[in-house]
């Protein structure tokens, strides 16, 4: 039995896919087009209420939504593949910290940043909320760099995190892509490089970012 994630290429699912083949686990990846707005329909709002992507059914039928989420319940269904610290280790505890504070601080500005007309009319109001969003996806970063702690998020070594936080450093066009250019964040993208070349992730992230 497989796992199978809802999503769309360049999204949230990237996340997802990436830890799943970290891990090993056999998956299916089922298209959703934010294009063609297919978040929105009956089908898959019978999977996510929410319309948001990605989702992720589990073998036993379960489905989990909410990336950080996701992540951990990877993580917890494939202990050997230690994509996290140690169990109640003062390290797990950060990677807690850190997932929770990207989910939280960054991921919902992204979707101010793109549609802002989903939340002030349309024209010089959605435009300024668009630039305060960027402005606040900016300074979350710029957080997280400072934390980081060389050469992969954690002291411990690979985790999550590090896939986690290579993701949004892609969305360049939620960030802006002038801002990134004067390379501000150095150590994520850094992270970024080692993630996008790891053996195992490597097709996912060709899939998912390779223009």
């Amino acid at each position: 039995m497989s796992y199978t994630i809802f999503g769309d290429k360049g999204s949230g699912a990237f996340s997802a896919e990436a830890v799943l083949a970290e891990a090993g686990a056999p998956y299916e990846f089922h298209h959703i087009s934010l294009e063609k707005n297919e978040q929105r329909k009956p089908e898959f709002l019978a999977i996510n209420p929410s319309g948001k992507i990605p989702a992720l059914r589990l073998p036993e039928g379960e489905v989990i939504t909410e990336s950080s989420a996701i992540l951990l319940t990877i993580a917890d269904h494939f202990p050997n593949a230690r994509l996290l610290p140690p169990q109640a280790s003062a390290l797990r505890a950060q990677a807690y910290r850190w997932l929770a504070f990207m989910a939280a601080e960054i991921y919902p500005m992204v979707e101010v940043s793109d549609y802002p007309e989903r939340f002030a009319p349309e024209g010089a109001q959605a435009d300024a909320l668009r630039q305060k969003a960027k402005e606040r996806i900016r300074e979350r970063l710029l957080i997280v760099e400072r934390f980081v702690a060389g050469p992969w998020f954690l002291s411990s070594g690979f985790s999550i995190l590090d896939i986690y936080a290579s993701m949004f450093t892609r969305w360049r066009g939620s960030i802006g892509k002038e801002w990134l250019a004067e390379r501000h964040l150095p150590k994520l993208e850094a992270i970024s490089k080692e993630v996008s070349q790891r053996s195992t992730i490597a097709p996912v992230w060709a899939r998912h970012f390779a223009r």
